[in-house]
C-alpha cells in the first residue's frame, strides 16, 4: 500500500527507499503517470483537427462561421462566446478570445450556439448554473461586432427548466429546447417568445434514466421541420413547427447519449456523443440508419458538431490543463462505417 509505513520485525520503522518501505511507490506512481499522459496522447494524436487554449474546463457547442473564418465558442460558466481563428498561426498557437461577454447573464451558463448567417447573427442558450435549474434564455447577437440584438426569457414563474440547444428557420425564428421539461420555445426573429412546443410523443420510455436528459440537439431541415434528439432515450423525433406535429423517427440504430445536431446535407446527420454517429435517410427522415461511428478522445466528452469545408468537427466539453487556460479540442471525425 502507497504512502504508508510499515514497521519493522524488531519495531524500527522502515523508511522510504530501503527494502520494505514505500519508496517503491515513487517510480511505481510515475510509471502510471507515465502510462495515463501517453494514452491522453495516443487519444489527443488521434483526434485531429484543432487544438487551443481556453478559458474555463468546459465549453459546451461550437460552430462555424464559413463567412468570418473562425470557430465560435460557447463558453460555459464564461457565460459568452468566444472566436477561435484557424489558419493565424500554429495550431499549437490557438486561443480563443471572447466576442460575446453579455453582463445580463453573469453567472450562468452558455450553452448551445447556432450561426444565422443571413442575419448576421450568434444565436445563444442560456441557463442557469446546475444545480439550480430555473432560468432559462435565448440571446441574439450580432455576428461582427457582438453587440446585443435582444435577450428573450423563456421560463415561466415556478418552472423547472434547462435550456439546451438552439437552432434558427428560414424566416429568423428561433426554437430552443429544454432537456428538463422536453419541450421546445419558440421566439420570434425580434425576440418574442411565440409558442411553445409540447407532445406526449417526446416521451417514448417510463422510467427516470430514460428521460433524465431529454429534448437536446436540434437542427431545421431545409424542407421546413426540425430535427431533434432525445439524449437518455435516444429517439430522433421530427417536428413541424407551424402546427406541432411530432413523430418518431424509426432509426436502425442506437443514439442514446446523443447530444449535438449537425446537418451535413439534407439525407446526412452528425450527432454527436459518446460516441458520435453519421446518420443517413432516404426518405425525408421518416426513417434513418445509424451509418457510422465516430469515438474520439473519450476522456473530453463529444458534446456537439459543426461541418467545416465538408469536414465534421466535434466539439469536446472538458478541458484539460494545469494553470487557468486549458488545452480545448475539436476534433476533426472520421465515422468508421457500420
Amino acid at each position: 500500500m502507497c504512502g504508508g509505513r510499515r514497521r519493522r520485525r524488531g519495531g524500527s520503522d522502515a523508511t522510504a527507499g530501503e527494502p520494505g518501505g514505500w519508496g517503491f511507490c515513487a517510480p511505481a506512481l510515475a510509471f502510471l503517470a507515465l502510462a495515463a499522459a501517453a494514452a491522453v496522447a495516443f487519444l489527443e494524436g488521434t483526434a485531429g483537427g484543432v487544438a487551443y487554449a481556453g478559458d474555463g474546463w468546459f465549453h459546451e457547442c461550437a460552430k462555424w462561421d464559413a463567412e468570418g473564418g473562425r470557430f465560435l465558442v460557447s463558453t460555459f460558466f464564461g457565460a459568452g462566446v468566444a472566436e477561435v481563428r484557424v489558419g493565424a498561426g500554429g495550431e499549437e498557437a490557438l486561443a480563443e478570445r471572447v466576442v460575446v461577454a453579455d453582463p445580463e447573464v453573469t453567472g450562468r451558463v452558455a450553452l448551445g450556439l447556432a450561426v444565422d448567417a443571413p442575419r448576421q447573427r450568434i444565436l445563444v442558450a442560456y441557463a442557469d448554473r446546475p444545480p439550480s435549474f430555473g432560468y432559462a434564455a435565448v440571446g441574439a447577437y450580432d455576428l461582427r461586432s457582438g453587440r446585443r440584438l435582444f435577450l428573450a426569457r423563456l421560463d415561466g414563474p415556478g418552472e423547472s427548466s434547462f435550456a439546451d440547444d438552439v437552432a434558427s428557420d428560414d424566416d429568423g425564428n428561433a426554437y430552443v429546447t429544454d432537456i428538463l421539461g422536453n419541450r421546445i420555445w419558440k421566439v420570434s426573429p425580434d425576440g418574442e417568445p411565440l409558442s411553445v412546443i409540447k407532445s406526449a410523443t417526446f416521451r417514448q420510455r417510463p422510467g427516470t434514466m430514460d428521460n433524465l436528459i431529454g429534448l437536446n440537439g436540434i437542427v431545421y431541415h431545409p424542407n421546413g421541420y426540425l430535427l431533434v434528439v432525445h439524449t437518455s432515450g435516444g429517439d430522433l423525433f421530427k417536428v413541424d413547427p407551424k402546427t406541432g406535429a411530432v413523430s418518431v423517427v424509426r432509426v436502425r440504430g442506437t443514439l442514446k447519449s446523443g447530444d449535438g445536431l449537425e446537418l451535413i446535407s439534407p439525407t446526412k446527420l452528425a450527432v454527436a456523443g459518446m460516441p458520435s454517429r453519421l446518420v443517413e435517410s432516404s426518405d425525408d427522415w421518416e426513417t434513418a440508419s445509424v451509418t457510422g461511428r465516430y469515438v474520439g478522445p473519450v476522456h473530453r466528452i463529444g458534446s456537439s458538431a459543426t461541418v467545416k469545408d465538408g469536414d465534421v468537427y466535434v466539439n469536446h466539453i472538458v478541458g484539460f490543463g494545469l494553470g487557468k487556460k486549458k488545452t480545448h479540442v475539436l476534433a476533426k471525425a472520421v465515422f468508421a462505417p457500420l
